[in-house]
């Protein structure tokens, strides 16, 4: 097959400073690129941990479509991203923490 790897996910947050805090001070990830999109009315993180890369979208006001966005839904299922899983060594490591750093599991 042609496909070797998958490149980059992107998210879209509600909470885009909470949601840098999380992946970056909390995950550990690195900041490739940060940029304000004044067009779009959003920002766009580009981050990485090791091979893996995502794209995080949000605002810092209260732009409704990303502070009230429409909920997922549970049943009937509705398409789009379900969940993002990373793989640990030691998961009760991790777990123990990210409890540390105010992450419930």
């Amino acid at each position: 097959m042609f496909l070797e790897t998958i490149h980059h996910v992107a998210i879209i947050v509600s909470d885009y400073d909470l949601s840098r805090d999380f992946y970056v001070n909390k995950l550990g990830f690195e900041i490739i690129r940060e940029n304000h999109r004044p067009e779009r009315h959003d920002y766009k993180l580009d981050l990485r941990c090791g091979d893996i890369e995502l794209e995080i979208f949000g605002n810092k006001t209260t732009d409704l479509a990303y502070v009230e966005p429409p909920k997922r839904l549970s049943y009937p299922e509705a398409c789009g991203l379900r969940h993002l899983a990373f793989k640990v060594a030691n998961i009760e490591e991790v777990v123990e923490s990210l409890e540390q750093k105010g992450i419930s599991c």
